[in-house]
């Protein structure tokens, strides 16, 4: 067994297919093939189950993966730690930004200008390679305790980070009822109206997985009722362009009365104390296990400083 392999059989179980695990590593893929085969005969157990739609992990396969992940980040943390040595820091980071992230974010203003931080980081450590995603939190912290992403901005539904996780409020804006000029609720503004005022409305919201929808949702539940929402989507301002013509009420973070007149809508306070769009900086208990990684986490702790809970935020 070889590091090698443990790469190929890693690589071939995140693509779920060899070609694409093939193109991935530059490799043909029937090398890639011979090598798995390999691994399966001295494990003595089928890792992989073939089949013309893909690839699935069997039993055996899922067992040993994460001690494979292991082994890997192991190897990696050596070639780091030795470059080290030499004034060197290279290596891979793995950043998860959540869908939907300007929801809460606002500009760059605010102090959340994820690109900057990147590019200065990689200005100051060029041999360190970002690979950066974008999805749901409710995916990234999976990711995150799968070892699979070493850093992740994303919305969290609580105060507390969950369970294997740390985490480092950098934005928290109150939430607020989103609606066209000619609703009945703008007539109520700026007077706060309760949540129960949603209960029988078609709302308007970011999808499942997404802290602020985690939020709204744990809030109606604590009110006694289910929310009924009628549209989703990643992207906050397509949300607000909804609203604004008539389709229902969106649930975002609050804004002041010029940037929501200026996209067509009137902003109702949610009388619902708990109810914010948070976005923490996150990480696994314990901190990245590389070198670059740490690296950045410091950088990014650094430049996005624990937030105290504002007022309003912004739609960009």
């Amino acid at each position: 067994m070889d590091l090698r392999q443990l790469r190929y059989f890693l690589t071939v179980v995140e693509e779920a297919n060899f070609t694409r695990a093939a193109e991935r590593l530059h490799l043909a893929q029937p090398g890639i093939s011979a090598q798995i085969r390999r691994l399966e005969r001295e494990l003595g157990q089928q890792l992989l189950e073939r089949s013309g739609r893909g690839v699935r992990v069997t039993e055996a396969g899922a067992a040993v993966l994460p001690y494979a992940r292991a082994a890997l980040e192991a190897a990696e943390g050596v070639r780091q730690t030795a470059g080290e040595f030499a004034g060197l820091l290279r290596g891979r980071v793995r950043v998860g930004v959540v869908s939907g992230v300007a929801a809460v974010s606002g500009t760059a203003a605010e102090g959340l200008d994820v690109a900057g931080v990147l590019a200065d980081f990689h200005d100051a450590h060029p041999r360190v390679d970002i690979h950066l995603t974008e999805n749901t939190s409710e995916r990234m912290l999976a990711a995150l305790r799968d070892g699979e992403l070493d850093l992740a901005l994303l919305g969290l539904a609580d105060e507390e980070p969950p369970p294997g996780t740390a985490a480092v409020c950098v934005l928290d804006h109150p939430l607020a009822a989103a609606v066209s000029p000619d609703d009945p609720l703008a007539a109520v503004a700026p007077r706060p109206v309760p949540l129960d005022a949603l209960r029988e409305r078609s709302l308007i919201c970011l999808p499942h997985g997404t802290g602020i929808r985690g939020a709204l949702e744990r809030a109606c539940a604590a009110a006694g009722f289910r929310p009924r929402v009628a549209f989703e989507a990643a992207a906050p301002p397509l949300l607000a362009r909804l609203a604004a013509r008539g389709l229902g009420v969106a649930v975002l973070p609050d804004v002041p009365a010029e940037t929501a007149g200026a996209l067509g809508l009137r902003t109702v306070p949610l009388d619902a104390p708990r109810l914010r769009g948070r976005i923490s900086l996150t990480w696994r208990t314990g901190g990245p296990s590389g070198p670059a990684a740490r690296a950045l986490l410091a950088r990014m702790c650094a430049a996005f400083p624990p937030a105290h809970p504002v007022g309003r935020g912004s739609f960009s």
